[in-house]
């Protein structure tokens, strides 16, 4: 049972409605990350800004979901990584695919991820050697800091509200 309560979209504000009925018809139902989240409305505002201009990276959606799935993994968060082990498999990524990068053993930017994430961005000259030998160059590594943080609001945010999963169920 989640310890902090979602708001109803009954219940949500003039503000906040139509960002979560506009959630709801782009997903098809309403998370209840987005309704937990809308308790703070500034928080959810900066989630759904961040996360619009963070599409725009140069990272494809594989990349993104395997960024999302490292993180994830490491911060210890079952609502994301069911959430993202759905969003992994519309991007293409096979069950194999979605284990390897929750392990950061996928790609490139799965390791980095999950050492951004283990680290808390201290990496060590070889790490980031390492992603530079693989590809990463430092807008796409700048990117993945940026895809991690925004990723780390929602972990965070469910972990400490222990958020009711409303994603098909995984195994942890």
């Amino acid at each position: 049972m989640s310890r902090i309560t979602a708001i109803s979209l009954d219940a949500a504000t003039d503000a906040t409605r139509p960002v979560l009925e506009g959630i709801q018809k782009k997903i098809g139902f309403l998370p209840n990350v987005f309704t937990t989240l809308a308790q703070a409305p500034v928080a959810l505002d900066t989630y759904l800004q961040a996360s619009a201009i963070l599409g725009k990276t140069s990272l494809s959606a594989q990349e993104k979901e395997a960024v999302y799935l490292a993180t994830s993994q490491v911060n210890g968060c079952d609502y994301c990584l069911a959430a993202h082990t759905l969003f992994a498999g519309k991007a293409g990524l096979s069950a194999q695919d979605i284990a390897a990068a929750r392990q950061g053993e996928l790609n490139a930017y799965a390791a980095l991820a999950q050492q951004l994430t283990q680290t808390r961005g201290h990496l060590s000259d070889e790490q980031l050697a390492d992603a530079r030998a693989a590809g990463i160059d430092d807008r796409k590594i700048i990117e993945v800091i940026a895809l991690v943080a925004v990723q780390t609001l929602t972990n965070y945010l469910n972990n400490t509200a222990l958020t009711d999963i409303d994603f098909p169920a995984i195994d942890a």
